[in-house]
Formats: structure tokens, C-alpha cells, sequence
């Protein structure tokens, strides 16, 4: 049991590191060739503070533990509204002005509606992950289109601010990206191992340690991004790591573990997880296109995704552990 903490403890510092160095080295090294700013923030960064979840999940699905994949996928969108926005907008309240996050945001509402059809089932087929791959490399196919033709966008302009001042030749950043993937891979494997023995000791199942151990463990990337970006006053990157994350977690995430191995889960995930991801998505929508408040998540919001965050969580591990 206590090698299994250790495993956890370890790999999720490993984790954070290696995407934080994968994330810095990617960045640097499409900015030298000549990627627009706005492209790096919408699939660079979006990609790479989602790395954890895909190795993480796939690695679950390939040694059996569904309930991991699929927790870690859906908890970690949770964890990133809930927590992380809600601990950003306390810090700095988030002014949402890239006409891009607008964009995506009710994308991002349409895409948790499907991710809820397909779970009313209780189970992602093969056919259906593959679905979702092919509606990820869509919009994929959509944002790359948006990022080319807009490059005068906040988050654009925000991203090329942020870019200019870390300078890194390529054979650096090309040894970042290959160290971070190595690390990314050794890291996965331990927290994967060390959650399972844990929720085995603990007579937890899969998925309650997906959604909360692992969740909070594989979005501590995005955290740390986003809280740094917003006590620089920089908003649309500190929104935009959440939303890519998120569509990356719902489409490619579950899309690459389904794919792996097809999942089967009980009814709390169709009646008690999806409905909050998709209330949390919403209520980010409302405040994005300022149906709220000027299209504006203040401390009050922040605060509100928090609380919703600790409720969650609470009732999570009071159902495990009763």
C-alpha cells in the first residue's frame, strides 16, 4: 500500500514535469517554423497539457482498468471548469474577448450533449470511439483552418507575447519534446499502477479513482498554465488551455481508450458524471457569451465552479467510502 502512494506521488510530480517540458518544447520549436501564434495556442498548448490524459487512459485501457480511462477523461473536464477556472477567475476575473473561444465554446456544449448520448447505454463501443475520433479530426481539421485564416486574435496576440519571451533553438526544444514523451509514458505507467492497487486496497472501484486521484492528477498541467497565465492578465490563454483540454479529453481521450479497448460502466456515469460536465460546460457558455455578465467569469463565478468542485468531489468519495 505504501509503494502504491509512493507510485501515485511520484507519478503525478513526473507527470506534471514531463508534459510541462513537452508543452514548452512543442511550442518552441512550431514557432520556429513558422506556425502562427494563435495555431500554437489553439492545438500546440491544447494538445499538450492533454498528453497526460492520453497516455494516462490509454495505458488504463490497455491493461484492463476501463473505469480509469474513462474517469480520468470525463473528471478531468470537470476539474478543469470547476477548479481550475474557478480557482483563476478568484485570482483574476476571465474577460472572454477571442471571437475563437467563442467559437468553440458552444462546440464544446454540443460535444458533451453527444458524449451523453453515447453513454445513455452505459457503454462506448469500438465503432463509437472511432466516431469520436473522426469528429476530433474534424474540428481539428476546423481549427487549423480558423487559426490560419485569423492570426489577429487575443488569444493569438496573447500567445505571441508569451512565446517571445522564451527564446530555445530547435535541437533543444526536439530533446524536450522527446524527453517529455519518454518521461510522459514512464510517469503514466507508475500513477496507473499505483491508482489501481490503491482503489483495489480501498475496495474503490476504477472509475471513482479516474475521476478524482487521476483527474486531479493529469489536469494539474493545465492549473498551473492557466493560473500562471492569469496573474499575468493573460485570459484568453488561461480559457483556451481549459477548452482545448476539454475537447481534446471528450473527443480524442475517450476516443483513444474506446478505440484500445471498448468500455462498459455502471449507470452513475450517464446519471450522475456526465450531467455535471455538461452543466459546468454550459454554465461556461453562459458566461462566455455574456448571458451573465458581459461575457465575464468574476470571483463570485470562480467561486461557484469551486464550490461545485468540493460538492462533487465530496459526494464522490462519500458513495465510495460508505
Amino acid at each position: 500500500m505504501l509503494l502504491a502512494a509512493f507510485a501515485v506521488l511520484f507519478g503525478l510530480v513526473l507527470l506534471v514535469w514531463s508534459a510541462d517540458k513537452f508543452v514548452d518544447g512543442a511550442a518552441a520549436f512550431a514557432k520556429n517554423m513558422g506556425m502562427p501564434s494563435l495555431l500554437i495556442g489553439m492545438v500546440i498548448v491544447g494538445f499538450g497539457t492533454s498528453v497526460p490524459e492520453m497516455i494516462v487512459s490509454a495505458f488504463s485501457a490497455l491493461q484492463g482498468n476501463p473505469g480509469i480511462a474513462l474517469g480520468n477523461a470525463y473528471g478531468s473536464n470537470i476539474t478543469n471548469i470547476a477548479l481550475i477556472l474557478g480557482i483563476t477567475a478568484l485570482l483574476n476575473p476571465i474577460i472572454v474577448d477571442s471571437q475563437i473561444l467563442r467559437k468553440e465554446l458552444p462546440i464544446l456544449a454540443v460535444i458533451s450533449i453527444f458524449a451523453g448520448f453515447q453513454a445513455w447505454d452505459n457503454q462506448i463501443t469500438r465503432f463509437e470511439a472511432i466516431l469520436l475520433l473522426i469528429v476530433f479530426a474534424g474540428i481539428m481539421g476546423w481549427t487549423i483552418f480558423e487559426g490560419l485564416r485569423k492570426r489577429n486574435d487575443e488569444l493569438g496576440e496573447e500567445m505571441e507575447a508569451e512565446l517571445a519571451a522564451v527564446k530555445m533553438s530547435n535541437p533543444k526544444a526536439i530533446m524536450l519534446i522527446v524527453i517529455g514523451i519518454v518521461l510522459l509514458m514512464i510517469s503514466s505507467k507508475v500513477l496507473v499502477w499505483g491508482a489501481v492497487e490503491i482503489a483495489h486496497h480501498f475496495g474503490v472501484g476504477d472509475l471513482v479513482v479516474g475521476l478524482t486521484v487521476v483527474a486531479l492528477g493529469t489536469s494539474l498541467p493545465e492549473l498551473a498554465s492557466s493560473v500562471a497565465a492569469a496573474r499575468k492578465g493573460e485570459d484568453e490563454i488561461a480559457l483556451g488551455n481549459v477548452l482545448g483540454s476539454n475537447l481534446f479529453n471528450t473527443l480524442a481521450v475517450v476516443g483513444i481508450a474506446g478505440t484500445i479497448h471498448p468500455m462498459s460502466f455502471g449507470p452513475e456515469v450517464f446519471g450522475r458524471d456526465i450531467p455535471v460536465m455538461t452543466l459546468l460546460t454550459f454554465s461556461l457558455f453562459l458566461a462566455g457569451f455574456g448571458l451573465v455578465r458581459k461575457g465575464t467569469i468574476d470571483r463570485i463565478g470562480g467561486l461557484i465552479f469551486l464550490v461545485c468542485w468540493i460538492l462533487y468531489t465530496a459526494i464522490l468519495l462519500y458513495g465510495a467510502l460508505s
